[in-house]
């Protein structure tokens, strides 16, 4: 296929979540023709499965300036820029109705199940990149597609992988069979079911970012209604003065107050710290749970476990193109130093765009959370950034797409390097709100930045 035929072709987009919108209405914006394959039965599949948590970025920070003006049209507004919505509210508001807008440019029920060149594997060298790409989907009714396209763009994310109980990164011993009693969501203690799977009951809550601190402070609340209800709360580091987050010095105030609210919930006694806890086994005692550490402590049994240790890109259909991915993080080698938490576990990174999002594999880039890969604490100001400056290089204006300027809150705090703390220590923060620091407006791809508030 020639170039010209190739260039008239689609920009596949994985994925209906936030991110993958959003880069539909920048592609539709620089007059590109986006087709969006979600996976889902609606816009935010992923998103409407945490409905019911809230998000701790308000309306202002959650939509994007190219979306808006796709709504525009239709009388969209969006909700006060200061409220914080929940998941329900941002799939239902927002992510919905941008959907609609861009109609038939979105498949449903589309599994993309390999990205490759047309007639080239991996491996082939010769007139590689003059190639457009062949996404293969699986649809619902179980029927195969094969879709042509200039560029692809993945933002399905990683909710489809969490993370396993394991410390060693692989599943403890005894975990998969013990599947019916360990969970790996936030729990929606809203359902009737799962408050009766929770209520009166002792539950190992495993992880120690946001979802572990909603998780906590969830079940807090259940405990004031059911007072047999108690948290072990399984640390694999110890307890300092970050482990709750930035608090009143976080500059996204509601993730502050999310930690603020774990910690009042083992103050109250409604959940108790349980630190160095390294799991390496689940045994069954009768009707409960008994996690087992790597130094041989056991826990205190306990009839429900929820496991919320991050999560994990899918790569696997992606196996036939050509990605450069670090090792650690399986992030992109030039954004992973900027984003890997055993350098700086702060929530700041600098704004980045097209450079630190290439591939060896031309038009192919990651974005959104699956970009992150398996790095916490994402933005999706950096997912719409990210998509706009990927947007514009695929328009070929090279120009735009290297000039990112945007202004990310800083978390107020900076836990240092570290994943792996001696129990019953961690680590201290720098004095000056946050080791990442970033200046408030950047050029990526001209220089680079230098930290303001302290250095990495």
């Amino acid at each position: 296929m020639n170039a010209p035929a190739t260039g008239q072709l689609p920009v596949v987009v994985i994925g209906a979540g936030p991110v993958g919108l959003a880069a539909a209405a920048h592609l539709v914006e620089r007059g590109l023709e986006p087709l969006v394959l979600e996976a889902g039965s609606s816009a935010g599949t992923a998103v409407r499965d945490w409905a019911h948590v809230r998000l701790f970025s308000p309306w202002a920070e959650v939509t994007d300036p190219a979306a808006e003006k796709l709504l525009a049209p239709t009388g969209w507004i969006r909700p006060d820029s200061a409220s914080y919505p929940t998941g329900g509210d941002w799939a239902e508001q927002y992510l919905q109705p941008l959907a609609d807008v861009l109609g038939d440019r979105i498949r449903y029920g589309a599994t993309v199940t390999g990205v490759a060149r047309a007639g080239r594997d991996r491996i082939v060298d010769a007139d590689r990149d003059e190639q457009p790409f062949t996404v293969h989907i699986e649809l619902a009714d179980g029927r195969e597609e094969r879709i042509s396209a200039r560029a692809v763009v993945d933002a399905s994310g990683t909710w489809s992988i969490p993370g396993p109980m394991g410390a060693d990164g692989l599943p403890a011993l005894g975990e998969k069979a013990a599947a019916d009693r360990i969970a790996y969501r936030v729990p929606d203690l809203r359902d009737p079911a799962v408050r009766g799977r929770y209520a009166g009951k002792r539950i190992a809550v495993i992880g120690s970012g946001a979802s572990a601190f909603t998780a906590l402070a969830l079940l807090a609340d259940l405990a004031e209604q059911e007072p047999d209800t108690h948290a072990a709360w399984v640390l694999r580091r110890g307890i300092g003065a970050n482990t709750f987050g930035g608090g009143e010095a976080d500059q996204l105030p509601a993730r502050g107050a999310l930690g603020l609210r774990a910690r009042a919930a083992v103050e109250a006694g409604h959940a108790s710290a349980v630190t160095g806890f390294r799991t390496q086994a689940v045994e069954r005692d009768g009707d409960r749970l008994v996690a087992v550490a790597e130094d041989g402590r056991r826990l205190d049994p306990v009839d429900e476990i929820i496991v919320l240790t991050g999560f994990r890109p899918d790569l696997s259909f992606l196996s036939e193109v050509r990605l450069g991915l670090d090792e650690r993080l399986q992030a992109p080698t030039a954004l992973a130093p900027l984003i890997d938490p055993n350098v700086h576990s702060c929530g700041t990174v600098y704004p980045h765009g097209v450079n630190e999002l290439a591939h060896p594999e031309q038009d192919v880039y990651l974005v959104g959370m699956k970009s992150y890969g398996r790095a916490p604490t994402f933005l999706a100001l950096t997912g719409y950034e990210q998509v706009r400056s990927v947007a514009a290089a695929l328009a070929g204006d090279r120009e735009a797409a290297e000039r990112v300027e945007l202004t990310l809150p800083e978390t107020g705090v900076c836990g240092g390097a570290g994943l792996y703390d001696t129990p019953g220590t961690a680590a201290q923060g720098g004095e000056g709100g946050g080791c990442c620091g970033a200046p408030s407006t950047l050029q990526i791809g001209v220089s680079a930045p230098t930290a303001t508030s302290g250095g990495c």
